[in-house]
């Protein structure tokens, strides 16, 4: 499907609105995962309600016109407390949506009346079962699985659905199917699964097998094939790619712009394009922000970013090489930002170990599932 080359009209530049915000209510998080990218988590720095209004005041208006989304992201979001998040929600009219990407080893019952309070839709970090678990651990040391059973628990007592996003050390024959298996009797409605990745301050490689990490996604579509109660984020984007190749129209599949994705950091420094780049610096590109929310309105930032930014543009016109070289571009729409600058060094390079582990092997996957699978011929 992706042996031929073809020119994609998407992807070039980057959206004046984003789709969604990723917003820092803390930087302090109560687990220690061996392959966690973030810094400072072992510090408390708490967002300043003053933060979260300057925000407002862009997404309230981008909200009343169109489905927009506010997600938290630590740290550990709840870290942060019910009395402070509810401060940081007040701000935002009842049209956004907020989600909240948690480990869930803090959730009560009081929390589960919050969420349910203030309609926050809930994720939680697990990576299957607790034998997977070995590396989401206590700043101790010690397994945190149970921690992370007693809020799924909890969630369930109070009939509060939720996602699920699972890191995928080392893809292995079976894996596949025994996540799937578990994650449909854990009881979450969205599974999202991520290849560990090299980045921040997680320099473990993840260079995979090809054949390994093919091997597992093609084993996750047969998982869920047999069973598909839940949606897989991964599995459903690559049958809609598929399906888009078939019918001719896979140059709509992408969107025509980048989506600026604003992370706004405890402090309200915004980094566009890239949540996994806020809290580093770098000699030649700084601290990678475009500006703060407290003085300089969100929608200027966005829209100055790609002649104020220099990595911006460096990355830009990585994007345009990965169009012009990748027969994949359609379907990903170029390596992701922090992907590029953790394993090259930089912005304008192309394919990364990320883009071969989660975009090529992952449509490979699924396409080598389509063949072992197809009717026989008439």
């Amino acid at each position: 499907m992706a042996g031929h080359h073809q020119a994609f009209s998407g992807m070039h530049g980057i959206a004046p609105v984003p789709t969604y915000v990723v917003m820092q209510p803390t930087t302090l998080c109560n687990l220690d995962c061996a392959y966690c990218y973030l810094p400072f988590r072992s510090d408390d720095r708490k967002m300043p309600a003053e933060v979260a209004s300057a925000v407002a005041g862009a997404v309230n208006g981008w909200a009343a016109s169109r489905r927009f989304s506010v997600v938290w992201h630590g740290g550990e979001p709840l870290a942060a407390g019910r009395e402070h998040f509810a401060a940081l929600l007040a701000p935002f009219d009842r049209g956004v949506e907020h989600h909240v990407q948690t480990n869930a080893t803090l959730i009560d019952d009081r929390w589960c009346e919050f969420f349910a309070t203030h309609e926050v839709r809930v994720s939680v970090s697990v990576d299957g079962p607790r034998d997977r678990n070995a590396e989401r651990v206590t700043r101790g040391g010690r397994p945190s699985y149970d921690s992370v059973m007693r809020g799924v628990e909890a969630l369930r007592r109070h009939g509060i659905g939720f996602s699920a996003l699972c890191v995928v050390a080392q893809p292995e024959p079976g894996l596949a199917t025994e996540l799937y298996e578990y994650f449909l009797d854990l009881g979450c409605d969205v599974l999202g699964i991520n290849i560990e990745e090299l980045e921040g301050v997680n320099a473990r490689s993840n260079a995979r097998d090809p054949a390994a990490v093919a091997g597992f996604w093609s084993e996750l579509v047969g998982a869920w094939r047999r069973d598909p109660r839940i949606h897989v984020r991964e599995v459903e984007w690559s049958l809609r790619y598929a399906a888009a190749v078939l019918d001719g129209t896979a140059d709509d599949v992408l969107p025509k712009q980048l989506d600026p994705i604003p992370t706004i950091g405890y402090d309200g420094s915004v980094v566009l394009l890239s949540p996994e780049l806020a809290g580093f610096t770098d000699p030649r590109y700084a601290d990678f922000t475009s500006g703060n929310v407290l003085t300089s309105p969100l929608p200027d930032i966005i829209a100055g970013a790609a002649l104020g930014t220099p990595w911006v543009a460096e990355f830009l016109a990585g994007v345009e090489a990965c169009r012009a070289t990748c027969p994949y571009f359609g379907f990903c729409g170029g390596a992701h930002a922090a992907n590029r600058y953790f394993e090259h060094g930089r912005f304008d390079g192309t394919e990364t170990d990320h883009c071969r582990n989660s975009k090529i092997h992952l449509l490979e996957g699924v396409l080598d599932h389509a063949r072992d699978h197809a009717p026989p011929a008439a």
